[in-house]
């Protein structure tokens, strides 16, 4: 299989894993060591980014900074921190997808962020999600996944609870019309 990197993993209905139900991850990385990525469509309900900036003594003045929406990125490491966003500056830690979309995990990006000077398109994620050689492959063989070209709307811009649905349409599948029965006539 060709490497899904820069890439949406989006959730078959029939998945019931409680961390990837519904769910739509960006791959930033998949070799043939396995994949990680970025779930971007489960914020956590009761977290916002002023909390991790208070967490790690940083100060803000801008309100709409204060509410940004942190997601759970995957069950792996949710202690961690990982901003997707936009390419073009590099921070002390960050690792480009692809042209449009890079990953960083270092503290500076938040400070930037803070002082209102960070990337303008972002997603801020707690942990990830990670797959191992051919774990991925193996689940995707078994349908629990779709895959589709990332789409920088679907990232950045558009309403949470519309991500999934978008990102499977971006395919041609309408994710309602797909049963969870397989293989039976």
């Amino acid at each position: 299989m060709n490497s899904l990197k820069g890439y949406f993993l989006i959730a078959m209905p029939s998945l019931m894993d409680p961390h990837f139900f519904r769910s739509v991850t960006y791959l930033c990385d998949h070799t043939e060591e396995g994949a990680l990525g970025i779930v971007i469509n489960q914020p956590l309900a009761n977290l916002r980014l002023a909390n991790i900036l208070e967490q790690m003594g940083i100060q803000t003045e801008y309100p709409e900074i204060e509410n940004h929406i942190v997601f759970s990125g995957g069950p792996v490491h949710p202690e961690r921190g990982f901003i997707l966003h936009e390419s073009g500056k590099k921070w002390q830690s960050t690792t480009e997808v692809n042209d449009t979309i890079a990953l960083t995990t270092s503290p500076d990006i938040l400070q930037a962020i803070a002082r209102n000077e960070g990337p303008n398109h972002k997603l801020i994620a707690l942990g990830y999600a990670n797959w191992e050689q051919g774990q991925l492959e193996k689940e995707m063989s078994e349908n629990a996944w779709l895959y589709a070209p990332a789409n920088i709307d679907i990232l950045f811009h558009m309403s949470i609870e519309y991500r999934w649905k978008a990102a499977a349409a971006l395919m041609g599948v309408d994710v309602d019309r797909l049963s969870n029965d397989i293989g039976h006539a």
